[in-house]
């Protein structure tokens, strides 16, 4: 990693440390409730290991409308910095939440799906390539300057510790202090 990676990683840190990252956690699931919902409270705990905070979560049916309608209101909310989902990114018929996740992103983060699926495949083989896992940036109003980062994990607690572990939370600072 060169000295401005470096120098780039420090600065957030330190702006973070003062300010820290304002996420909203989503689960998309027809089953979930939040008895047994896993991945969000995992989301949430490996959040605060990183000193980001969480202004609001919630549990949604996998339905494209209702989905939409979560993400857009955070995407709106000048508090969201960051809105993390785990779920509904398979290809059973019902997995709705990559498709409304790319209508509201403008600019795809291409190498977190990329390197998500590389890291899966070390742990679970080819079927690493049924991941649709997507990240990208989204704009609060038409017009407006994309400042909200999306990321769309899959549902399983190994899938959301393997992105949370490994590509999101060691870099989220520095990619949301890039953006101020």
């Amino acid at each position: 990693m060169g000295s401005s990676s470096r120098e780039h990683r420090r600065r957030a840190t330190e702006a973070t440390s003062r300010d820290p990252v304002r996420c909203a956690v989503l689960t998309i699931s027809d089953t979930r409730t939040e008895q047994s919902d896993l991945s969000g409270p995992l989301i949430e705990r490996l959040l605060a290991e990183h000193g980001h905070r969480v202004v609001d979560r919630a549990i949604v049916r996998d339905d494209a409308g209702t989905i939409e309608a979560r993400l857009a209101s955070w995407i709106a909310d000048d508090r969201t910095q960051v809105v993390l989902t785990t779920g509904g990114t398979g290809l059973a018929r019902r997995d709705t939440s990559i498709e409304v996740v790319r209508r509201l992103i403008t600019v795809e983060i291409e190498g977190f799906g990329e390197l998500f699926r590389m890291l899966s495949h070390r742990r679970i083989g080819a079927a690493a390539m049924l991941s649709r896992a997507v990240a990208g940036l989204a704009c609060r109003e038409q017009g407006s300057s994309c400042d909200t980062f999306v990321f769309a994990m899959p549902g399983s607690t190994d899938a959301v510790e393997t992105a949370m572990k490994e590509l999101i939370a060691p870099e989220l600072a520095h990619l949301v202090w890039h953006r101020a």
